[in-house]
């Protein structure tokens, strides 16, 4: 994080980057001072003077696109501003002495040059190379579209133009005022001038996006296979086995002993859950992975974080915002005795009549097993009319479901009916609910048989607990020390029913007795959580955000 004295300084360069460039604007279309020109005139010729206004006019409008950028303290928009700055002092002498702009022009480029080491993060270096073969490359094309269209289409001007002719009168459009004295003869001939323009614009624009475009997260084959490593060894939470699905990119402590998975969507860099590695190391982890965003011009977040490290994130300048709880079913206690199993006996009982039986299946699935989950799958997809979630959960993906204990309900028919993936928590002796997908047309009661059974058979496997996932906004905004974002969210979830069914979820979990763990998101500023939360949304939905709030289950 920047320090108070050096983030005064960042916004005093933007405001006064802002400033420059509405100055150069009035300042070009503005007459100068009589006095200043009559003594340039006998040095400087009428053409260059005009040209200095234009390209004030250029650098003021550039300028003004920059200002945010230097904001977010990009090392590009920082070149960029220096080499603008310089043009603009050139421009305001050769076009009428304006030694007032010149000064401000000056005052502001010594700032910059002292606040140099400030501007540390990057653009993506990828995007930086395309930038610049696009710019080489939309130079070039404008310069030949406007040559050989000058050269044939010569009928529609006054004068007949030769190759070289054309290509002056090209370069002619960007840098004089009065386009190089071309005249017209027809709408045809004016709408291609004016179609120069447009290119060039459209060109350089797309050119300059990318030579700002913040970092885009890449992953080298062996990263992937050093997380697993890692998080096999170290993993203990429900979300460890979905650090290891391929939507993930992988930040590493500086001792290497942990590591960090999360998602760049915008500027947002969402880890899914606390870092996971040894306890010593965790907060190097999380301070270089602060360090790391700050290059690359992300916001850091951490999503669906236990409460363990809430001091931790505190002290490092992020804030806690609860989004919700965990059910965790407690294995050894669990029992269809007595009043607690009485409301799931009947549900059992049912199922077993009517002839429905569960298998477990380890992995590898064989092919014909999965094929028939898919069908399953696809026709539950079908049914909830959405689509796959991704990042905090996992989706039904070959690879990924073949390396899944799987749980499948057959009706009396054999028939598969229902299923439901099961994932390891690694050196937590606790099982984790994934994707549970059945068929649209299913019995009554289930699921309740599926959920029952999952128990039963991980309580005779030894496991303590069955994890049945996140209840999201459970418990948030409900007690009086909750804060406004929190009651806030605490208000929609009462009034967004139709789009998901918040409550309806969590009182069906709430049925088997789990105990509930709150569950929070990490964020550093309020002024970053709009970016992380679109960035939360666009990871969660697979940047399908029209289906994002269709349900899971």
């Amino acid at each position: 994080m920047l320090a108070r004295r050096d983030r005064t300084r960042l916004w005093i360069a933007a405001l006064m980057t802002g400033l420059m460039g509405f100055v150069n604007l009035f300042s070009a279309v503005t007459p100068s001072l009589p006095n200043r020109v009559h003594w340039l005139r006998s040095v400087v010729p009428f053409e260059v003077r005009a040209e200095g206004h234009l390209f004030a006019a250029l650098c003021g409008f550039l300028l003004l696109t920059l200002a945010t950028h230097l904001l977010r303290r990009k090392r590009v928009a920082w070149l960029m501003t220096i080499g603008l700055l310089i043009v603009s002092i050139a421009s305001h002498l050769i076009k009428g002495l304006d030694f007032e702009e010149v000064m401000l022009a000056t005052a502001l480029l010594i700032h910059l040059l002292l606040m140099r080491k400030i501007f540390t993060a990057q653009s993506d270096r990828p995007s930086i190379a395309q930038g610049l073969r696009v710019l080489l490359g939309a130079m070039l094309f404008t310069l030949a579209y406007g040559t050989l269209g000058f050269y044939l289409l010569d009928t529609h001007y006054s004068m007949n133009f030769s190759l070289i002719e054309a290509m002056s009168q090209t370069i002619a459009m960007f840098l004089t005022e009065d386009n190089g004295g071309l005249m017209p003869k027809t709408r045809f001939g004016n709408y291609f001038a004016n179609s120069i323009y447009t290119i060039g614009i459209l060109t350089v624009g797309y050119a300059a996006f990318m030579l700002l475009r913040p970092v885009l997260a890449r992953l080298a084959p062996e990263e992937r296979q050093k997380a697993r490593a890692i998080v096999e060894k170290q993993g203990r939470s429900s979300l460890a086995r979905f650090t290891l699905l391929d939507d993930k990119t992988y930040y590493f402590s500086p001792s290497h002993q942990s590591v960090i998975a999360y998602v760049a969507k915008g500027r947002g860099a969402i880890a899914l859950g606390d870092p996971i590695g040894s306890l010593d190391d965790i907060k190097e982890a999380i301070v270089g992975f602060q360090q790391f965003c700050a290059r690359n011009d992300w916001y850091p977040a951490f999503y669906q974080t236990l409460p363990d490290y809430l001091d931790l994130y505190q002290s490092l300048g992020f804030r806690a915002l609860k989004i919700g709880e965990e059910a965790i079913v407690d294995l050894k206690a669990f029992s269809l005795e007595g009043k607690t199993g009485r409301r799931l006996r009947p549900a059992l009982n049912k199922m077993v009549k009517l002839g429905y039986r569960i298998e477990f299946y380890q992995s590898p699935i064989a092919a014909n097993l999965l094929k028939e989950l898919h069908q399953v799958s696809d026709e539950w997809l079908k049914h909830m009319n959405g689509s796959e979630k991704k990042f905090s959960l996992g989706w039904f993906d070959d690879a990924y479901i073949a390396s899944c204990e799987i749980a499948a309900v057959y009706d009396s028919a054999g028939t598969l009916v229902a299923f439901a993936n099961v994932i390891t928590e690694y050196q937590l002796n606790e099982i984790t609910i994934d994707l549970m997908r059945h068929r649209a047309n299913m019995e009554n009661g289930t699921m309740d048989f599926l959920f029952i059974s999952l128990f039963q058979h991980f309580k005779q496997r030894g496991y303590g607990g069955f994890n049945l996932g996140l209840s999201a906004l459970a418990g948030v905004g409900e007690s009086e020390q909750s804060g406004r974002i929190e009651k806030g969210m605490h208000y929609l979830s009462e009034h967004l029913s139709q789009f998901y069914n918040f409550q309806g979820l969590h009182e069906y979990k709430d049925k088997f007795h789990p105990r509930w763990e709150p569950r929070y998101l990490i964020y550093p500023s309020l002024t970053a959580l709009p970016d992380i939360v679109i960035g939360l949304v666009r990871a969660d939905s697979g940047d399908r955000l029209i289906d994002y709030f269709k349900p899971d289950s």
